[in-house]
């Protein structure tokens, strides 16, 4: 589904467009679909698209986001909601890929005899999938492109790769090999989050060089002041 016109309703709702990013260039996004992350929907409430489904079997949900106003993390909060069944928690664009960058939420789910189920969940499909996206306590939910096909996870296109993220993961990986693989069993690793972008080179810690550069000055402040009193009192 690809927003086009300025005006849409849901329950009555008017459904925002806003086109804050088209003019940036989105990470992670082929030329061809650059504009489908650059526009976006959004509501100051909860909002939503029914879309009809008339055959049975398995489906895919792809949701497209990016962030292209806020600049850190925990501005914008929001959940997905697919008939009722919350398919994605606590969703801060942001936070998982960085500013302009196109991130993609996939949920497949199946459709068999009368009942949907997705991640576990079953519930009475009536023919209609109810995609939301549910205001929460940081700003307004809001979604730049979705659509549905009939498939599985590998006959959905991939975007492309997030060199940031991936060394960030590699990373942590490797950390953790490292930990577990001491003597004496398993150290307890601490939760981190695997979805934030490196942002640059650590900065390096400016107490950590060496003092003996610092006495340099210090020696010859104190050769040139002992001769400058000895003339003095002199005269």
């Amino acid at each position: 589904m690809v927003f086009t016109s300025k005006r849409t309703l849901w329950k009555g709702k008017l459904v925002k467009r806003q086109i804050t990013g088209v003019r940036l260039p989105i990470l992670r996004s082929s030329p061809e679909d650059q504009i489908l992350y650059q526009t976006e929907r959004y509501n100051e409430d909860t909002f939503g698209y029914d879309i009809p489904i008339r055959d049975e079997g398995s489906y895919i949900l792809v949701l497209k986001f990016s962030e292209v106003y806020f600049a850190q993390s925990q501005q914008k909060v929001f959940d997905v909601r697919l008939n009722g069944h919350v398919v994605v928690k606590d969703l801060d664009i942001f936070d998982r890929v960085g500013h302009s960058t196109a991130h993609d939420e996939i949920v497949p789910f199946s459709i068999n005899r009368g009942k949907l189920t997705v991640q576990g969940e079953v519930s009475t499909f009536n023919g209609k999938l109810a995609v939301e996206f549910v205001k929460g306590y940081y700003d307004n939910p809001k979604v730049c492109a979705l659509y549905v096909m009939k498939g599985t996870l590998d006959d959905v296109p991939k975007l492309q790769p997030h060199p940031g993220l991936e060394k960030h993961e590699e990373d942590e990986e490797e950390d953790d090999e490292t930990e577990g693989g001491e003597e004496g069993g398993k150290k307890p690793v601490l939760p981190r989050s695997k979805n934030r972008v490196q942002s640059g080179p650590r900065t390096p810690n400016p107490y950590a060089a060496d003092n003996s550069s610092l006495m340099f000055p210090i020696l010859v402040a104190f050769g040139v002041f002992i001769p400058t009193l000895f003339c003095l009192c002199r005269l």
